[in-house]
């Protein structure tokens, strides 16, 4: 049965790797058209905003050719030194997306200050024009890549990266739309604030997420507490210690546990079906269970803290 689901996970995961990498290079030439327009016009325009979303879009492009380059190195098979393959070079991959959307956060948002206090000459047409077209672009880019971000961490850096610039192009847009009916300049820097503050929200939620899997925390959506409370609901278990739920990457949750059964218990058949109720009720099809027998002296083995059957302990 394990190497059945081992199959499985496996061959989900080339499927989702091939849609997902259909979908960033489709959205990667979006914006690099996009992109190569907004400098263009920024310049002519002398506008901040359309520069800074030129910056971000950049940032954008990175991001996707990174989290391209990132599905190919994790699609390697497991191997040598890499027993769990070379998955988690995608969660590296939306770390540097985080730390990337951090650092164009900060240079807008120190360019606009600037120009606050000291504003140009801003053509507000221009502007308007070409943060509609940005936000056309965008709109197609985040539709493309919509379903794999809720799979994929790596997809989701992108994904963040482009709804961000998204809502940049739409406080462009209304900027420039404010400079043609007010000629107050200062519309413009206003506009790359509101940027900036979207790449500081974006980066934090990113690399919190990728840091929780790097620091090999729970996956947010199973509570350890809860699966320790399944595996010492079953009849046959007296002891449920060394708990440990973590995520190899995305998609890839994983759990080891030592389980201690009655002296008459099967330990292979309450492995299975300790195995199956997991991956029933949590989604959880790597499981490395040891089940082995109490002590007839009693609890004398010492891998972690004992606890009671209803109550199991260190649950990580």
């Amino acid at each position: 049965m394990h190497g059945t689901h081992e199959h499985q996970h496996l061959k989900r995961g080339a499927d989702h790797n091939r849609d997902d990498r259909r979908a960033l290079s489709v959205a990667l030439a979006l914006l690099a058209g996009v992109m190569a327009i907004e400098i263009a016009f920024g310049i002519v325009a002398s506008s901040l905003a359309l520069l800074a979303d030129a910056g971000h879009m950049f940032t954008d492009i990175f991001a996707l050719a990174l989290a391209i380059a990132a599905i190919g190195i994790a699609a390697r098979p497991a191997g040598g030194r890499w027993t769990y393959g070379l998955g988690r070079v995608e969660v590296l991959s939306a770390q540097a997306n985080g730390i990337s959307l951090l650092l164009i956060g900060g240079w807008i948002t120190y360019s606009a200050v600037r120009r606050l206090i000291s504003p140009p000459e801003v053509r507000g047409g221009i502007v308007l024009v070409v943060a509609v077209v940005g936000a056309l672009a965008n709109v197609a880019a985040a539709a493309v890549l919509a379903r794999g971000q809720s799979q994929s961490i790596n997809v989701r850096g992108a994904f963040l990266h482009i709804t961000t610039d998204l809502a940049g192009f739409v406080g462009t847009a209304l900027a420039g739309g404010l400079i043609l009916l007010t000629g107050w300049n200062r519309f413009d820097p206003i506009a790359s604030l509101g940027v900036a503050l979207l790449c500081f929200i974006a980066a934090f939620s990113l690399t919190r997420e990728s840091l929780r899997i790097v620091l090999e925390g729970s996956p947010g959506h199973i509570d350890p507490e809860a699966v320790g409370q399944l595996l010492a609901s079953d009849s046959e278990v007296v002891e449920v210690h060394d708990l440990h739920v973590w995520t190899v990457t995305s998609g890839f949750p994983a759990l080891s546990a030592h389980v201690l059964v009655q002296q008459e218990a099967d330990c292979h058949a309450a492995r299975a079906r300790l195995a199956g109720a997991l991956d029933e009720r949590f989604g959880i099809d790597h499981t490395t269970l040891q089940v082995d027998h109490v002590s007839g002296a009693g609890h004398s083995l010492k891998l972690g803290p004992a606890s009671p059957r209803k109550d199991p302990v260190d649950p990580r």
